[in-house]
């Protein structure tokens, strides 16, 4: 296996960058692993992580709903091809008509059409600052959203529930932001280089250190990219003869880089300890295919929270199960650093567990610190082997110097080292609005996903045309809101995703409620069929801490 004992041994790196002793396969028929995966932890913890199932109807009318619309798409493809319908899709030039063709007809069919007619609820174009409050610029369509064009019309003061401003650093007061002005006066706005050339600069160095400080471990190395902090760099510490156990909801950009790792991929069921354990100890008994030779490496990788879903991350049972059976675990806490924990330093804090016993830390400045870029924490053994082997790190040009400040400039607000309380107000303030936010929208009957400490709530339509008429209807109302369906999720769990900021009021929030109040009778999308509170403002006061 990776490691020969829990202990904190440190043995020498690998050629992948982690440590990699001979793997020692362990008995796999303990009479105590019949049902339930023996890994010390109460499960109480994870109580509050809920995913209602909707009534069965509700599943038919969306699986009939797809089916109609695939129905008409096809008729509309006859229509094209007899030249009724003018045809806006992409086509091979007729003097290439041998070649092998770039656009396959029938990849292109969910996208021709379904998604293009009801293109007008993403990628809206905004004019202003993503806070609470912003402005939209107004466009419409005259071949049913094939193409747009630009009215010249403002919609002002759109309420933003779909912005991942966690703790509102993304903002534009000048006395929070002279220090990210002086530092973009004095090294301009980009360093046009790699930290290995002649890109690293001293704040970059800084940012790293204070990283370390306020996650709690050895070393930290920050990217310019927070994609490709996973993408990027989860290659350069698996590979061949590797073992991935990736959460079946993780983010495209961990698949990605599994994918481009080489390393064998094995999925198991989200937040499922049974399943997980199960791939875990076929993995040391079996060994890998055809050889079974012991696994160089096994990684499992999950999120901290998980951005569709709202689920909190069962940490201390998968690093129970981690060490049982001698894996490493890389955690990617994207949304829930700065956005949940009494300090803000993520699930590692929610749930009171050592950061040490995460191998490798992976989080992201483009939410909760208002900026952009990611890190990668951990030993310093590790982070130093990613100094040199990681492409990211190698060929990718260095953070930009504001961009650095800016992340420095929230953290220090978090940490209370800017010599103000702001920080830690904005966190419980956050805490709340999540608390306070998601008993009220359960009470009205709506079902929602995920744990009640997540600022990610997910709200399900399910069924296609109720996902368009909702976006839109919330629009009508001044509401910005973000909507997502197949394939992005399940085909039978659309759903409408808000995030809570901790700029967002208690007046902005009551505006929202009180709409979605009325758009989800207006639509019939209460479908919850649980009791309803008797006490709708007993969780006012409720939060996180």
């Amino acid at each position: 296996m990776a490691r020969t004992s829990d202990a904190d041994l440190k043995p020498p790196l690998s050629q992948n960058g982690l440590k990699c002793d001979d793997l020692k396969k362990t008995s796999c028929h303990s009479k105590r692993e019949k049902n339930v995966p023996q890994t010390g932890v109460s499960s109480r913890q994870f109580s509050h992580d809920t995913f209602e199932q909707p009534p069965m109807y509700v599943a038919v009318m969306t699986y009939l709903g797809y089916g109609i619309v695939t129905l008409f798409g096809y008729l509309r493809d006859f229509l094209r091809a007899v030249g009724l319908e003018k045809c806006h899709v992409a086509q091979e030039r007729e003097e290439q008509k041998d070649f092998t063709p770039l656009y396959q007809d029938f990849e292109n069919f969910y996208t021709r059409n379904l998604y293009m007619r009801v293109r007008d609820n993403w990628n809206r174009p905004i004019c202003s600052l993503p806070g609470p409050i912003f402005d939209l610029i107004e466009r419409v369509s005259d071949d049913y959203n094939w193409t747009f064009r630009f009215t010249g019309k403002t919609i002002h003061n759109v309420i933003n529930m779909g912005s991942y401003n966690y703790l509102g650093f993304a903002e534009n007061n000048e006395d929070f932001l002279k220090t990210v002005a002086d530092k973009l006066r004095h090294y301009g706005a980009g360093v046009c280089s790699t930290r290995q050339e002649i890109g690293n600069l001293k704040i970059h160095e800084e940012l790293e250190q204070l990283v370390a400080d306020f996650i709690g471990v050895e070393s930290s190395m920050i990217f310019g990219m927070g994609f490709a902090t996973n993408s990027m760099n989860i290659p350069a510490l698996v590979g061949k003869g590797c073992l991935i156990v990736s959460d079946e909801l993780n983010h495209t950009s961990l698949i990605l880089g599994a994918r481009l790792s080489g390393a064998t991929i094995r999925v198991f069921k989200h937040n499922n300890m049974h399943s997980l354990e199960k791939l875990l100890r076929e993995a040391v008994c079996s060994g890998q295919p055809r050889t079974h030779r012991p696994w160089k490496k096994i990684l499992i990788m999950v999120e901290g929270i998980y951005s569709m879903e709202g689920s909190v991350v069962r940490l201390p049972e998968i690093i129970a199960l981690k060490k049982k059976y001698k894996a490493y675990l890389y955690l990617d806490e994207a949304h829930s650093i700065g956005a949940v924990g009494p300090s803000g330093r993520g699930v590692t804090e929610l749930f009171n567990v050592n950061p040490a016993d995460v191998d490798v830390m992976m989080g992201t400045f483009t939410k909760s610190f208002g900026a952009a870029g990611g890190y990668i924490a951990g030993r310093k053994e590790l982070v130093e082997y990613l100094r040199s082997h990681s492409h990211s790190a190698v060929y990718a040009s260095a953070m930009s110097p504001a961009i650095t400040e800016q992340v420095m400039r929230a953290m220090k607000c978090i940490m209370g080292k800017d010599g103000t309380t702001e920080g830690i107000r904005r966190i419980r303030q956050l805490a709340e609005n999540t608390r306070y936010f998601r008993a009220k929208l359960k009470d009205m009957g709506f079902i929602i996903y995920g744990d009640d400490d997540s600022p990610v709530v997910p709200v399900l339509l399910y069924m296609p045309g109720k996902v368009v008429a909702f976006a839109r209807e919330m629009l009508k109302r001044k509401i910005g809101v973000v909507v997502v369906g197949f394939p992005a999720t399940p085909i039978t769990e659309a759903r409408a995703r808000f995030c809570l900021s901790a700029s967002h009021t208690r007046e902005i929030l009551d505006e929202v409620l009180q709409q979605m109040n009325e758009v989800g009778d207006l639509l019939c999308l209460k479908f919850s069929r649980r009791k309803r509170s008797a006490f709708p403002d007993a969780c006012k006061g409720g939060q996180l801490m």
